[in-house]
């Protein structure tokens, strides 16, 4: 019974009956209205209250329908993270490419993912790494590689030059507003990272190694910027790049030219042990 009152239904069609009597005896009281045009009217008054019950019924119907529909995307989702994460670690190359590809678009199409997307992308890079133009680099003698294992090397620094530019696909482009997402790159052997014209949160690559290059062109740092004891091979790029956090670059090393003066600053940056080599335009107060 006390459920009964408590039905949306009954309180409906007891309104509708009290409104159509009360409608069609207030009408009646006018002379002028016979009882009929009451009845009809009072009827009317009767059947929009149920009216506007059934569209009640029927916004809560599609509300609950797309609270189904939103539940049901997210289970599929959750699969199909897990399932990509679990083909990273699949012994094809082609395989690990095709779950970075996976990830990214369920970043694309799922935003709440982006910054799980993006840890896992770089958790990937910061996995342990031997490539014998690293060892060039590094002056290291390279007469220990085997064909077959310098071309599982080259084919493995192909997968992970995938992972660099999904990262950079993933973020969001400098002009935009919205939600800053954060890389973590610490520990990590970069290839050629490109963030050209991208915005990026927190950044924290200490201790990397960078090959070829890390280009920052346009790209606009909000967060802090930390890339302490890291040694960079090749091109360090900065040119239009906006910095509005903190920047530590102690005990890096570049082996290139840099071109301090076309990046902004919000404070000077740290470059405590910094090495740069001749050419490099380094800020003011480092002179």
């Amino acid at each position: 019974m006390r459920r009964l009152l408590k039905s949306p239904l009954l309180w409906t069609l007891l309104s509708s009956v009290v409104v159509l009597v009360g409608v069609t005896a207030w009408l009646l009281t006018d002379r002028a209205t016979s009882r009929g045009d009451a009845l009809k009217t009072g009827a009317l008054a009767g059947g929009a209250i149920a009216a506007l019950y059934g569209l009640w019924l029927n916004d809560r119907r599609r509300r609950t329908e797309e609270d189904r529909h939103e539940i049901e995307r997210s289970r599929i989702s959750d699969e199909r993270f897990a399932k990509s994460i679990e083909l990273l670690g699949n012994e094809a190359d082609q395989v690990r490419v095709g779950a970075m590809h996976s990830l990214a678009g369920l970043a694309r199409t799922r935003p709440e993912y982006r910054q799980t997307v993006l840890d896992v992308l770089c958790a990937y890079l910061r996995r342990p790494f031997e490539h014998p133009k690293f060892d060039v680099a590094a002056g290291k003698k390279t007469d220990k590689w085997k064909p077959e294992d310098e071309a599982a090397a080259e084919r493995e620094r192909l997968v992970r030059r995938a992972a660099e530019r999904l990262i950079r696909d993933i973020l969001p482009h400098a002009g935009t507003t919205g939600p800053t997402l954060s890389l973590n790159l610490s520990d990590a052997r970069l290839d050629k990272l490109g963030l050209l014209g991208r915005r990026v949160g927190w950044f924290g690559a200490d201790r990397c190694e960078v090959l070829t290059y890390l280009d920052l062109t346009d790209a606009r740092l909000s967060g802090k910027f930390l890339l302490e004891n890291v040694t960079i091979h090749g091109q360090f790029e900065l040119t239009r790049a906006s910095f509005e956090r903190k920047v530590s670059l102690d005990n890096t090393v570049v082996e290139t030219p840099v071109d301090f003066s076309t990046a902004t600053f919000a404070e000077p940056p740290s470059l405590e042990g910094a090495k740069f080599p001749a050419g490099s335009t380094l800020p003011a107060r480092e002179r």
